[in-house]
């Protein structure tokens, strides 16, 4: 089949590299424009950008999805279809149109549920003991098209947001190939999603505030699936606190008050006990909490404070 791949992060790769080793004519891939990072805001491409430039594949960078040049650009392409996955953007119905076999999204979540953004955070923040991948035929809505294929993954009890998006992203590979082989065969029938859906809005840097008046395993879930962007932080002392691994323990406690400090760092939350394990200063490395309660003086019956 003739594609145009449209991705922009590390998530999407092994998706473009899956079809590129399947033999798939990949003829185009659409990605967002190079960010500039770092002190001297150098210029730096995606992941998906490096990959298709190493194969020598043709490389589009709008910035606007609406621009006539890019419409008359991508038909000219005569794609059978557009493959997307977390390329970023919206597409537009003028965009959903060109493709013959229309516009197939891999989405990391079990459609209904998890619609929006950033779904494999959201999973691990609520709680969900699963996930997984589907791939769906595109429509105008937010991840509201018929579903093509699913797949379930179990979230082990220490998964992040990192860890499982790295089993999603291989997964969703997979369930891609899958996908693309049985539209050529003619065997799959797309199906409506059914039930009631669920969102997964996108995360600001400030939604990684700790509420320490929530309950212990909601505080577990919320460090790991903060991790590792945006990042779960408190302050102490003033002092902003990013704490990256926690595991909980019976008992109570006075919601973010520091319970103890000697070989443990325990902290007390709206129901049961918080031992941070892993936590990084504002300016510091990341370090085990026994090397940041031996570096600074923490007294017991304090409390994570206001900024």
């Amino acid at each position: 089949m003739r594609i145009v791949f449209f991705g922009t992060p590390e998530f999407a790769v092994p998706s473009l590299s899956a079809l590129i080793d399947s033999g798939e004519e990949v003829a185009a891939v659409v990605t967002q424009p190079d960010k500039r990072k770092g002190r001297d805001s150098t210029a730096t491409a995606s992941p998906v950008k490096e990959l298709s430039l190493c194969k020598g594949i043709k490389t589009l960078q709008p910035r606007n999805l609406r621009e006539p040049e890019l419409l008359q650009e991508l038909a000219h392409i005569t794609p059978d279809v557009f493959v997307v996955v977390a390329y970023g953007k919206i597409l537009p119905s003028t965009i959903l149109s060109i493709p013959s076999y229309g516009c197939i999204n891999v989405h990391a979540s079990l459609l209904p549920h998890y619609r929006g953004a950033a779904p494999i955070q959201w999973a691990i923040l609520k709680g969900e003991e699963k996930t997984g991948i589907t791939t769906m035929l595109m429509d105008e809505g937010l991840d509201t098209g018929a579903i093509l294929l699913q797949e379930e993954i179990a979230i082990d009890a220490d998964d992040t947001a990192e860890t499982l998006g790295k089993k999603l992203s291989a997964l969703g590979a997979s369930v891609l190939i899958r996908t693309i082989v049985k539209i050529k065969e003619g065997t799959l029938t797309p199906v409506p999603q059914s039930g009631s859906p669920s969102f997964a809005p996108p995360l600001k840097k400030e939604d990684g505030r700790i509420v320490w008046s929530a309950s212990s395993e909601e505080i577990r879930n919320f460090v790991r699936g903060m991790y590792p962007w945006p990042g779960a932080y408190c302050y102490l002392n003033r002092q902003r606190i990013k704490i990256t691994r926690v595991t909980t323990l019976p008992g109570t406690g006075i919601p973010g008050r520091i319970e103890k400090t000697n070989s443990e760092f325990i902290v007390g939350s709206g129901s049961g006990l918080i031992a941070i394990l892993e936590l990084q200063p504002e300016g510091k490395r990341l370090m085990t909490a026994q090397d940041f309660l031996q570096g600074r003086r923490v007294q017991e019956g304090i409390f994570f404070d206001e900024p």
